[in-house]
C-alpha cells in the first residue's frame, strides 16, 4: 500500500530524508578531500578557506548535523506517527523544524570555512547559530512529545523511548557545553576554563556520539529492522534493558577522553569504569537486533538491505568493544592522539551509522514514493561490497598506523631519549594514510551508486519484477 494515501503527515518526512541523503554525500565527499589533503598537503592549494583546519569541522558538522540529524528527525516523525496511530501534533510546526534546521546547516556551511569557530569538538558553531539550534531543537521536542501525548494507543513503542532519550539528553548537554560569553557578533568565549572546560566538553562530545550516533540510530533501527526482516523484535524485554543500560551508563563515560590529563584521577576512573560497563547493554542490544534479522535466515541470504543492517550491527559490536578497550589505561597510553582513535571513530561512523543510514535509505525512500522495488538490485549489490571494502581498508589502515605511531612515540633508548622523531613517525604512517583515502573513496563511490539507484527508483513510473538474487522487499 502507498503510505502517502493515509492520514499521516508524510511530505515533511520526505524532505528530511532527501536532505539527509544530500548531506551524507556532501559531508563524506569533504571527508575524502580531507583524507587526500593529509597525504597530499599540496591539495590545500595554499588557501586559507580550503585547508584542513577549515574543512574538518565542516565535514563533521555535515555528517553529524546534516546526514544524521536529518535522518533521525525524518524517521522519528514517521515512526512516532505510525506507532502512536495519529498524525503529527502540528503540521506547521514540522515545517518550521525542517526549514529551521536547514538554515542552521546553511549557516554552518558559510561560517566554518570563513574561520568562525569556538574550536570545541562537535560544537564549533558560534553563539548566534547555537541559539538557533536550541530554538529549533525545542520546537522539535514539542512536536515529537506532543505527538506522543495525542497517541491513540496506550503503549509507547521502544523506538520512541530511544528517540525521546536522544532529544532530551542532546538538549541538556548541548546547552550546558555551549554556555559562552559573546565578545562580538561571531566570537564568544566559554564560561568554563581549563580542566573544567575539558570535562564539560567531553561530557558533550562523547554523548553526542552516544545519543545522536547511537541512541537515535538504535531507535530508528528498532523500527526498520523488524520491517525489513518481516519479523517482530526478537526480545522486547531485552530492548528495554538496552535502553536503560545506555541511559544509565553512557552519560558518564566521556571522561575516558581525558586519561593522562590534568583532570582529577577519580573523574578519569569514572569514565574508564562506565566505559567497561557499557559492553553489557551495547552487546545485549546488538544481539537483540541480530537475532531479529536471523529469525528470517532465508531472506537474509539474499536481501542486501538486510545484510546492510546486519553489517551495521557487527560494526556496532566492534565499536562498542573497541571504545571500552581504548578506555583502559594501557591501551589509551598507546592510542591517545594517534590514528587508532580516528580508525575507531570511523569504524563506528561508517560501519554502524553509515550502513544503518544506507539500509534505511534503500528500504524507506522507495516506500515513501510508493515504489515496491528498487531500480537496480545489481547496483545495490555493488554498493554493499564497495561499502564493506571501503570501511575495512579505512579502519585497518588507521589501526596499523595508530598502533605503529603510538609505539614509536613511546620508544626510548637506554638513557631515556626518544628513539624516533616526529618526522619518522609521520613517514611510517604515510602509506597507511593513502590507504585510508582509498578506502574512503570506495565508500563514497558506493554512495554515488546509491543516489543513482534511488533516483531512478523514484522517477521510474512502472514497477519491475525483481529477481530473488536482488533480494529487494
Amino acid at each position: 500500500m502507498d503510505i502517502t494515501a493515509n492520514h499521516y503527515d508524510i511530505k515533511v518526512v520526505r524532505y528530511f530524508i532527501l536532505a539527509s541523503l544530500i548531506w551524507a554525500v556532501a559531508g563524506m565527499v569533504i571527508g575524502v578531500i580531507l583524507a587526500a589533503q593529509l597525504y597530499w598537503p599540496v591539495l590545500n592549494f595554499n588557501s586559507e578557506y580550503f585547508q584542513f583546519g577549515r574543512l574538518r569541522p565542516l565535514h563533521t558538522s555535515g555528517v553529524i548535523y546534516g546526514f544524521v540529524v536529518n535522518i533521525l528527525m525524518g524517521t522519528s516523525l514517521y515512526i512516532v506517527q505510525r506507532t502512536c496511530q495519529c498524525a503529527l501534533f502540528n503540521k506547521s510546526l514540522s515545517w518550521m523544524v525542517f526549514w529551521g534546521w536547514q538554515l542552521v546547516l546553511l549557516l554552518a556551511l558559510i561560517s566554518l570555512p570563513l574561520g568562525y569557530t569556538t574550536s570545541k569538538e562537535y560544537a564549533e558553531l558560534e553563539w548566534p547559530i547555537d541559539l538557533l539550534i536550541v530554538l529549533v531543537w525545542v520546537l522539535y521536542g514539542v512536536l515529537f512529545f506532543g505527538t506522543i501525548a495525542k497517541r491513540k494507543v496506550e503503549h509507547i513503542f521502544v523506538a520512541n523511548w530511544f528517540f525521546a532519550a536522544f532529544i532530551i539528553v542532546i538538549a541538556m548537554i548541548f546547552v550546558v557545553n555551549n554556555l559562552a560569553m559573546p565578545a562580538s557578533f561571531m566570537k564568544s568565549y566559554s564560561v568554563y576554563a581549563g580542566a573544567q572546560d575539558a570535562i564539560v566538553q567531553w561530557w558533550w562530545g562523547h554523548n553526542a556520539v552516544g545519543f545522536l550516533l547511537t541512541a537515535g540510530v538504535i531507535g530508528m533501527n528498532y523500527y526498520f529492522i523488524p520491517k525489513v526482516a518481516d519479523r517482530p523484535i526478537y526480545s522486547y524485554r531485552l530492548s528495554i534493558i538496552h535502553f536503560w543500560g545506555l541511559v544509565g551508563f553512557y552519560t558518564w563515560a566521556g571522561t575516558h577522553h581525558l586519561i593522562y590529563s590534568s583532570v582529577p584521577l577519580w573523574v578519569q576512573n569514572i569514565g574508564i569504569v562506565m566505559s567497561l560497563i557499557l559492553w553489557l547493554p551495547s552487546w545485549a542490544g546488538a544481539f537483540n537486533s541480530a537475532m531479529t534479522l536471523l529469525q528470517n535466515k532465508q531472506k537474509l541470504k539474499t536481501d542486501y538491505i538486510m545484510l546492510f543492517f546486519f553489517s551495521a550491527i557487527l560494526y556496532y559490536c566492534l565499536a562498542t568493544f573497541e571504545g571500552p578497550l581504548l578506555a583502559i589505561r594501557w591501551f589509551n597510553m598507546i592510542a591517545h592522539n594517534s590514528e587508532w582513535v580516528i580508525g575507531h571513530v570511523h569504524s563506528g561512523a561508517l560501519g554502524w551509522v553509515g550502513m544503518s543510514g544506507i539500509a534505511v535509505f534503500y528500504y524507506f525512500i522507495p516506500k515513501l514514493w510508493g515504489k515496491n522495488e528498487l531500480w537496480s538490485p545489481r547496483l545495490l549489490k555493488w554498493h554493499f561490497w564497495l561499502a564493506h571494502a571501503g570501511v575495512a581498508l579505512y579502519a585497518i589502515a588507521l589501526w596499523v598506523a595508530g598502533i605503529g605511531e603510538g609505539v614509536m612515540w613511546l620508544a626510548q633508548g637506554d638513557n631515556g631519549e626518544l628513539q624516533y622523531s616526529f618526522v619518522e613517525a609521520m613517514n611510517f604512517k604515510a602509506p597507511w594514510l593513502f590507504l585510508r583515502f582509498f578506502g574512503g573513496a570506495l565508500f563514497v563511490l558506493g554512495l554515488f551508486l546509491m543516489v543513482l539507484n534511488l533516483y531512478n527508483t523514484v522517477r521510474t513510473p512502472l514497477t519491475r519484477r525483481v529477481s530473488s538474487e536482488g533480494g529487494v522487499s
